[in-house]
């Protein structure tokens, strides 16, 4: 059965950390949405939309190629968002094969049927540690800076986007990769393996935390910031998003890790960290967003500040009772990083 009429729009990971908030957007938009994901953390973020008729979800792995070819056969999709991938540096460290399997050779058979059953739009969410370490430690980096990926995480998201910006001979196709900041905030699939998210919990438990390398710099974005831009590129005329690169995020919120702490320590004024020195991290950088505020008119909605403050909110009311859950983690956990 076909849905044109109604703009479905296929969410692979679509009940991950950015995915859960963003299907219930899409859905408080009108749109239908065909979700992809294999639920390797449980479907609990799912749960409460499970009944609109709007949405479907297909429990397959992205990996699956023929599964995912009957999905493409059984919607008449207008647009893919592409957020399913192995996430993050010490995952895709821990499970090197898969990283690759996953968040290449999938994204590619992905990208291959989007082209082929005519999709419209394809949003990529690629990553800020793309850019590495800054060779002016005093500047900033933007779409236009050279790219320095030091993980296979970021090495796999920058051969994809050179692989997805090469399509411009398809006409009406239109692919944009959004090179995400650190993301935070409180999520239907909650992640206490993200910098402000675990910073908060370890001292919101009374626990001494340990930092590696305060002055390292990073810009941090809220999931449901995240989210609207993923929105607003969707919703944008062809011209203004096709074959383009969006850092995704604010100017205002690039942190050191310190900087960070110091937020929490103003709600926390009697927790306990020790800063342990590192004098090289090659994941230090300040990222410029004035290109998604200039030509999309995007905003944030929520600071660090403000994201630290929910967070805590959630752990003083018992709202996630039990957040040293692996459940929480995409890699087992090991601590503060």
């Amino acid at each position: 059965m076909k849905h044109r009429d109604n703009k479905t729009i296929l969410v692979t990971g679509g009940a991950g950390y950015i995915g859960s908030t963003l299907v219930r957007m899409l859905l408080q938009k009108g749109y239908r949405v065909v979700c992809v994901d294999k639920l390797k953390f449980g479907g609990a973020s799912l749960v409460d939309i499970w009944g609109d008729p709007n949405f479907v979800l297909h429990n397959i792995d992205i990996t699956d190629s023929k599964a995912l070819d009957d999905v493409f056969k059984q919607y008449d999709i207008y647009a893919v968002v592409h957020l399913a991938a192995i996430v993050g540096d010490p995952a895709c460290k821990l499970e090197p094969e898969l990283a690759t399997r996953t968040n290449l050779e999938a994204s590619i058979h992905l990208l291959e049927n989007a082209i082929r059953f005519q999709v419209r739009n394809f949003v990529f969410a690629s990553t800020c540690s793309n850019y590495g370490k800054m060779k002016d430690p005093n500047g900033f980096v933007d779409e236009s800076s050279p790219l320095r990926p030091i993980s296979l995480y970021a090495e796999l998201k920058v051969e994809f986007e050179t692989i997805l910006l090469k399509q411009k001979t398809i006409n009406s196709f239109c692919p944009t990769v959004l090179r995400f900041a650190t993301v935070y905030g409180i999520s239907p699939r909650m992640r206490f393996d993200l910098t402000v998210n675990e910073f908060t919990k370890e001292l919101a438990l009374g626990r001494e935390l340990s930092v590696f390398g305060e002055q390292f710099r990073r810009p941090y974005c809220h999931v449901r910031d995240i989210s609207q831009a993923i929105m607003r590129v969707v919703s944008f005329p062809d011209n203004r998003v096709s074959y383009e690169i969006f850092n995704v995020g604010d100017t205002s919120q690039n942190y050191t890790k310190k900087m960070v702490v110091n937020e929490i320590m103003k709600e926390i004024p009697d927790g306990q960290v020790k800063y342990v020195p590192r004098d090289e991290d090659p994941r230090d950088y300040c990222v410029c967003f004035e290109k998604i505020k200039n030509v999309l008119g995007y905003d944030i909605t929520r600071t660090v500040p403000q994201g630290i403050r929910e967070i805590l909110t959630s752990l003083r009311m018992g709202i996630i009772e039990n957040p040293d859950s692996q459940i929480y983690y995409n890699t087992p956990a090991v601590g503060a990083i």
